[in-house]
Formats: C-alpha cells, sequence, structure tokens
C-alpha cells in the first residue's frame, strides 16, 4: 500500500475490511498505532469477523485507550484540585475535554498529556499552585524556559514527580508570534461547565481549537487522528453559528480546510454547512461548502498528501513533502527575522552540546 488510505477507508467503512486476510489485518494495525489510532479502529471494527490475532491486538489497543481515559480524567481531577484555592474553572482542551464531555471524539482515542486553558492575567497564580501540588518543570534550559514565558501560548511543559504525568498550562490557543489571534477569552467565557467542577470549550470552539491546532500551528504530524477529531466534533458538536465564530478567531480558513478534508477523506457532514446568510452567499455557487479563501494557501490535495504519507505498514513516507509542512509550521509560527534568530540559538547550542 503506497499511503495511509486503508486506514481511512476502515475508519470511514468499518464493514469494508472485513474482506481483509490475515497480512491485511496486521498491515491497517501497524498502520492505526503509528498513527495514534489503534483504540478508534478497535472501535470502530468491533463486530466486523477478523482473525484471531487481529481480534486479540484490537482489544489490547482497547483496553490501553481505556486505562488512558481514566488515567487522563484522574489527573484533571488533580488539576482541579490544586486549582480549586484560586476559584478558576479547569477548561479541558483536545483528548481528555472528549472523554470528559463523553463525546465521540473520545472512544478509543489515544491520550497523551493534559492540556488545559486558564486566563492569562491568571497564568502565574496557576504556575504557582501547581508548583505546590507536586508538578516539576520539564525543561531545565534556560533559554528554552525564556522563549515559553514570552513568545508561546502555554507554560513551559511541567510533570508530576509522583505521576510522571504532563500538564500544558494554555492562556492562547496559538503562539503569540502566530499571525493569527484566536479571542481565548471569549473561549473561556463561553466554556461549558460539567458535572464534576471542570469544562469544556463550547462545540463551536472545540472545533476552532482543534483546526488551529492541525492546520494552523503543526506540521500535521499525528494528523489523521486530529482530523478524526474534527470529523466527530462536526458530526456532533457543531452549530449553524460555527462559521461566525470561526471568523471571530481568525480561524476561518483553518475551520473551512478542516471541514472540507474530514469529509473528503472520512465522510461528509452537513451541520456545519447552515450557516449564516453571508456564508451562504459566499458559498452560493458551490451548495453545501463552507467558505474558502484559498488566498495564500497550499491547495487541499497537499495537505491530503501529507495526512497520508505513510505506507502500508505505518512507516513514514514522502520525505519532501513532511520537510516542507515542518519549515511551513515555523513559518506560520513566527516572523521570519524572529525565526532565522531561533533556528540559530536552537542550532548552536545543540552544537556546544554535541562539541
Amino acid at each position: 500500500m503506497r499511503d495511509a488510505i486503508s486506514l481511512v477507508h476502515a475508519l470511514r467503512d468499518p464493514a469494508s475490511s472485513a474482506t481483509l486476510d490475515g497480512a491485511g489485518w496486521t498491515q491497517l494495525i501497524a498502520s492505526a498505532r503509528a498513527e495514534q489510532l489503534a483504540g478508534t479502529l478497535a472501535d470502530r471494527v468491533r463486530g466486523v469477523v477478523k482473525p484471531r490475532h487481529a481480534d486479540h491486538l484490537l482489544d489490547a489497543a482497547y483496553a490501553s485507550a481505556e486505562q488512558g481515559r481514566v488515567q487522563a480524567l484522574w489527573e484533571a481531577e488533580m488539576a482541579r484540585r490544586a486549582l480549586a484555592p484560586l476559584g478558576l474553572p479547569v477548561v479541558l482542551l483536545k483528548g481528555t475535554a472528549y472523554v470528559a464531555a463523553g463525546l465521540a471524539a473520545g472512544r478509543g482515542r489515544s491520550i497523551g498529556d493534559l492540556d488545559i486553558l486558564v486566563p492569562r492575567d491568571r497564568i502565574d497564580e496557576v504556575e504557582r499552585a501547581l508548583l505546590a501540588a507536586g508538578w516539576e518543570w520539564v525543561k531545565p534550559d534556560p533559554y528554552d524556559d525564556a522563549y515559553y514565558r514570552q513568545w508561546m501560548h502555554e507554560l513551559p511543559p511541567l510533570i508530576h514527580r509522583e505521576r510522571d504525568r504532563m500538564i500544558d498550562v494554555h492562556h492562547t490557543v496559538l503562539p503569540l508570534t502566530a499571525r493569527i489571534t484566536p479571542d481565548a477569552g471569549a473561549m473561556l467565557s463561553d466554556a461549558v461547565g460539567l458535572r464534576d467542577g471542570l469544562a469544556v470549550l463550547s462545540g463551536d470552539d472545540m472545533i476552532c481549537h482543534s483546526a488551529a491546532h492541525l492546520f494552523a500551528d503543526g506540521d500535521l504530524a499525528g494528523g489523521l487522528r486530529n482530523l478524526w477529531d474534527l470529523h466527530c466534533l462536526f458530526a456532533e458538536v457543531a452549530t449553524p453559528a460555527l462559521w461566525e465564530r470561526a471568523r471571530m478567531h481568525g480561524l476561518e480558513v483553518a475551520v473551512a480546510r478542516a471541514w472540507r478534508l474530514a469529509g473528503a477523506l472520512y465522510a461528509p457532514t452537513r451541520a456545519p454547512a447552515q450557516a449564516g446568510a453571508q456564508s451562504r452567499r459566499r458559498t452560493a455557487r458551490n451548495p453545501g461548502l463552507p467558505p474558502a479563501r484559498e488566498h495564500g494557501h497550499m491547495p487541499d490535495r497537499l495537505y491530503r498528501r501529507r495526512l497520508l504519507a505513510r505506507d502500508g505498514w505505518g512507516r513514514a513516507t514522502r520525505p519532501v513533502t513532511r520537510f516542507a509542512f515542518f519549515v511551513r509550521s515555523h513559518w506560520l509560527r513566527m516572523p521570519p527575522a524572529m525565526l532565522a534568530r531561533h533556528l540559530f540559538t536552537k542550532w548552536r547550542k545543540g552544537h556546544r552540546a554535541s562539541g
């Protein structure tokens, strides 16, 4: 297999995987593991007839995802307890938010660090509270520490010294050096409280944040998983106000691209297309499509090429495309002169360390 399209087909139409032989299942599971989608695949193909070894592997993957879900919720509770004296809502982001809210995007999902969003003007208090509760710095390097505090959208990452779990404390959703500045205050104001004292972003803001993370910031590593998140979110939580909300955050292009690619690879969803009158006028010539301002952006087919850059065994392919998106991610993050200084500093530090 030349790319990861077989994994996409299995997620989109689980019944289609019933025709796979033993080797086909092995390749499919290997590809899913590489994209951190093994638990999601296990959930999707439940009930499909498959070889016994594939059943065992997928059962293990789903059990691992379940354990990760419990750990993620426990870590969120630990953060809530640590920050409770501050009187702040702990707004969960990404995978932990999906499982805490009981959303489809959380079913079988691999969850790594705990990500939370707090007001920027309270970030120092949050930092002190977490340090007092047992979290420690991961990045001892003074340059990295200063870079995070001055330019990034989050504190330097912290890890709990006893539970060995990471927490990323965000005060907005894109680096301060990025060309787009989403309104983190509006996201916090409209966050939705959960019964256990935690909170998650509103459905439309979840989509905006996920699209920003995938298309306006990173190099699309792990992109199929993030695009699956978006596919589920579009179907489950998007409202007719999505496009206006995306426009307010400056993320209209990223959200529109996410909707088109999720529809092309996984399955079309119609809820976001029920947009406001302005969006309907913009898409009059292409009914059902969201606004798509392509000026200055690479066509969707290049994004698709990068998203599928794995062979049938899950090994990375298309190195030129990957490198191009790596460069793009840095280009989006900061102005050219600043990027040059940053890369030179990192290179010089690495050169000294290896010398």
